[in-house]
């Protein structure tokens, strides 16, 4: 069963592309085209950026001293290396609802929300109380408990699985879900899409955005494999392309145990699947016998009450889940159907954890299943497709070469007039704009996430005046531009 916010219309595009036309996108996804877009002055543009930067670089000064002491007992200065940008980011030294606090006190807007790992705000007031409750009751046992039994329940109620197995991030979520699925099948072959990104493990690392020079035909992509990783036998396909999944497994079907995708993919800003495409995928998997796992760390809720899966109406074998699910809590889980899960009951692949459902882990888990309901993810929603519109009735006036695309509480902004579908079609997209923009916002109050890729959420703690916020900014952005 299919969900949508109540009183929310499926939003399509209006304008017919001569590649992609309407009916083309997969239902209630996001996305509109310019439909008279005129190109920008790139002049202008870079000095706009030399203007942002000057302007970041003397309104920060306490974010840069943070920066130079914690060079020396961090890599890059930062406790994961995403979290760097040049000539240094900022420093948070506290948050609350949809607001932080730098350590230079400005405060801040937050649209990255944790890559939705926040999408109960920042100190949710049931969260809080679930995590005080854990920490009254104790926050390890490394032992079964009605707590974590009662949080598996939870999980596979919400999500529609058989069984659920936690861990402790994406990383580890989509390594042993890839594990077991090799262990099921007794096949060591695994599939992903072109410039996908599923954490850190060897396999998963091959072609995460990869260079251009080095990854071949956009229709038969070379796999990638970065200095360190051994990934062992990688395929790599290109997302919304059937023909090229097909020919690949109808070559080495025999030799795949599975194919790990998002099924809105989430680290190109925002690509969508086709219209049917993810039935398509799934219907070759039955096929060919292998297994599909959907990577939901960052769609999960952040898509619907009940994940991506549910709600584009496609179901895989194995999921996977993380960041969303723990209301800001460190914990991540991969589950599905039973009858693969058993290949860790009767010893086929093992599955440990000291930290595994901890029960602190578990507050998060209770806290979400309580304020994560239709009503108040619907409401975050049309928030969001609110000011999608608005941002698009901006791009609109001014002409300007970019489009929206928005999937459950995501949205963003690709400067690109065509649509984004797969990873070559990405990296065609603007970054100096994209730049640009990012550091706009940033100077102004607004926080995105680091890099250039990702995209805002509109989190529970987001309102009216949050939303206004972002499109004023986003209009004086394109002011600037035209002046």
């Amino acid at each position: 069963m299919s969900w949508r916010p109540p009183g929310a219309l499926d939003v399509r595009n209006t304008r017919m592309n001569e590649t992609l036309k309407t009916q083309d996108l997969e239902p209630q996804a996001y996305r509109k085209l310019p439909t008279t877009p005129v190109p920008l002055d790139m002049a202008r543009v870079e000095e706009l950026i030399a203007q942002e930067w000057k302007r970041f670089t003397t309104g920060t000064l306490a974010s840069n001293e943070e920066f130079q002491r914690s060079l020396a007992t961090m890599p890059l200065g930062v406790p994961s290396s995403f979290q760097h940008w040049d000539p240094y980011p900022i420093a948070i030294a506290s948050a609350e609802g949809a607001w932080m606090t730098d350590v230079d006190g400005r405060k801040l807007l937050d649209l990255s929300m944790g890559f939705g790992a926040m999408l109960a705000g920042h100190l949710n007031p049931v969260v809080v109380a679930e995590a005080k409750k854990a920490l009254e009751t104790g926050t390890l046992f490394v032992t079964p408990s009605p707590i974590s039994r009662d949080a598996a329940e939870r999980m596979c109620k919400r999500f529609g699985i058989d069984q659920i197995r936690f861990a402790n991030s994406g990383t580890e979520a989509t390594m042993y879900a890839s594990r077991l699925a090799k262990a099921y099948t007794g096949r060591d072959g695994l599939v992903k899409l072109e410039g996908g990104y599923h954490g850190s493990y060897d396999p998963m690392t091959v072609s995460a955005k990869p260079k251009l020079e080095y990854a071949g035909d956009p229709e038969a992509p070379t796999p990638v494999i970065p200095a360190g990783s051994n990934a062992g036998e990688i395929y790599v396909v290109p997302f919304n392309n059937l023909p090229a999944l097909e020919k690949l497994f109808k070559e080495h079907g025999s030799t795949i145990a599975c194919i790990i995708m998002e099924p809105v993919m989430e680290n190109l800003a925002i690509v969508l699947p086709d219209a049917g495409y993810l039935a398509a995928v799934r219907a070759l998997c039955d096929e060919y016998g292998i297994i599909l796992i959907f990577d939901e760390v960052k769609t999960g809720l952040t898509s619907g009450p009940h994940g991506a899966a549910n709600r584009i109406g496609v179901k895989p074998d194995l999921i996977t889940l993380a960041k969303s699910i723990g209301g800001g809590l460190p914990l991540a889980a991969f589950g599905g159907k039973k009858e693969i899960m058993d290949a860790v009951a009767d010893g086929r692949f093992d599955h440990f954890g000291t930290f595994n459902a901890n029960p602190l882990a578990m507050a998060g888990v209770r806290a979400m299943d309580e304020i994560c309901t239709p009503e108040a993810l619907g409401k975050a929603e049309a928030l969001n497709y609110q000011a999608l519109d608005r941002i698009t009735e901006i791009i609109e006036e001014y002409n300007l070469p970019a489009h929206t695309v928005g999937f459950g509480v995501k949205g963003c902004i690709t400067w690109s007039t065509t649509p984004v579908r797969n990873y070559r079609d990405y990296k065609a997209t603007d970054f100096k704009v994209a730049e640009l923009a990012w550091l706009w916002s940033l100077n102004r109050g607004i926080v995105t996430p680091p890099g250039l890729d990702e995209q805002w959420l509109i989190s529970l703690a987001h309102g009216q005046a949050e939303i206004d916020k972002l499109v004023e900014d986003f209009r004086e952005l394109a002011v600037a531009l035209r002046s």
